[in-house]
């Protein structure tokens, strides 16, 4: 089985005076193999200090965490057979028209990252293909949308066949791993900070801009 897990850092808005992102940043973590990732998550879980585990709610959440655990976390996953690919958006050079059509926009993008993974062939030939998305959407109809779309894009063009499926990260280790990656990642391009980003950038195949 291949494993596709995607995040998202930033946002989607273009209003300026609701202090929106600049960037928006979509990730996708290739992975053959869940069980490493999983844990190493559970490893820095476990980590957490007493006062931090009194606030733990049974997901990581790289916004929330302290330095040391971003670090550790990071740094672990280095380590391990992950591949990493991402789009960030430079939200000033987005078309006015799909500004205004936000799930279309978000679909768009994430195809852009799907054909590329696997046009690059991070994916074994003839392997059963599982997407697993964190939840964004609460709105059933985006969701759904979400899926066929994909779907049919990936039939259409690749002759492929990919499972779909949008979940809480707190059900999914491997959604919480690479919430920590896309963050690093957003870190770079937002902050200009690359601290993070530098303590996985071996495992990133391919960053991108799309607008440039």
């Amino acid at each position: 089985m291949a494993y596709i897990f995607l995040d998202e850092s930033g946002d989607l808005g273009f209003n300026p005076k609701k202090k929106s992102s600049k960037y928006f940043v979509i990730t996708f973590m290739f992975v053959e193999n869940k069980n490493p990732v999983e844990k190493v998550v559970k490893k820095v879980a476990r980590s957490l200090s007493k006062k931090e585990l009194k606030k733990f709610v049974g997901e990581l959440h790289a916004c929330k965490e302290k330095p040391k655990t971003r670090i550790k976390m990071l740094s672990a996953l280095n380590e391990k057979r992950i591949s990493v690919v991402t789009i960030y958006l430079n939200k000033k050079k987005v078309y006015t028209k799909l500004q205004d059509e936000k799930h279309v926009l978000y679909n768009y993008v994430t195809n852009i990252l799907l054909d590329r993974i696997i046009t690059r062939k991070l994916i074994p030939k003839n392997a059963p293909i599982s997407l697993i998305a964190s939840r964004r959407e609460t709105n059933k109809f985006l969701n759904q949308n979400f899926k066929g779309y994909l779907k049919r894009q990936v039939k259409d063009n690749h002759e492929l066949d990919i499972h779909i499926e949008i979940k809480p990260p707190s059900s999914e280790k491997c959604l919480q791993a690479v919430d920590f990656i896309c963050w690093a990642i957003y870190q770079k391009r937002e902050r200009s900070d690359e601290s993070y980003f530098n303590l996985i950038k071996d495992r990133v195949v391919e960053e991108s801009p799309l607008f440039p």
